[in-house]
């Protein structure tokens, strides 16, 4: 009965790589894709880009203006302190006036650089997921099975790289992109437990 078992072992080992070798894989064909370059230099990703960068100038100049304002209070604290005409409840209340409008200055900035980074992050994700199905096409016409994103490549032949091909068409399929983005999703308040 042993000498039977090992004997079916046996004959299993040995079939077990012709098997493999039977089924040899054919090679893969490798399409490269500049996904930076997609974003940034598609008809979408312009326009985009130009609103983005006005909206961050007029957020920078929000900054200044807010600056500006709070450096004028202060110097006015200071000044009322060195004169002797700011004191005692008066001082503390515009401390605590100017200490107020200070974190409401720094809320509303906080605000706007989240929104202008969530609208960024909504341009580029309206992109890449019209992209997507023209990178499957192509790799389809090409007759690829896998596509790459060029930074993940250390080299590669210039014959692989698809962008040119996938700005063209996105370009055709997505001219524009909202650059509002919706509002951040609300945590759900925890539940008590009972």
């Amino acid at each position: 009965m042993r000498q039977m078992l090992a004997a079916l072992a046996a004959t299993l080992l040995l079939a077990a790589p012709a098997d493999v070798a039977a089924q040899q894989l054919s090679p893969a064909v490798i399409v490269i894709v500049d996904l930076d370059r997609v974003v940034n230099e598609s008809a979408a990703g312009k326009a985009a880009a130009t609103e983005l960068q006005a909206r961050a100038a007029t957020l920078n100049a929000r900054r200044n203006a807010l600056a500006q304002q709070l450096q004028t209070d202060a110097q006015a604290i200071q000044q009322g302190q060195q004169n002797k005409t700011l004191a005692g409840p008066a001082l503390e209340a515009r401390v605590k006036a100017f200490q107020d409008k200070e974190n409401a200055a720094n809320a509303e900035l906080q605000r706007g650089q989240e929104d202008l980074a969530r609208s960024q992050q909504y341009v580029v994700q309206q992109i890449n997921t019209a992209a997507q199905p023209i990178i499957t096409q192509i790799m389809r016409e090409k007759g690829a099975s896998i596509a790459l994103a060029e930074r993940a490549t250390i080299q590669h032949s210039g014959s692989l790289n698809i962008t040119n091909d996938v700005l063209a068409r996105l370009n055709t399929a997505l001219p524009k992109v909202s650059t509002t983005a919706p509002p951040p999703q609300q945590q759900p308040a925890a539940q008590p437990r009972r």
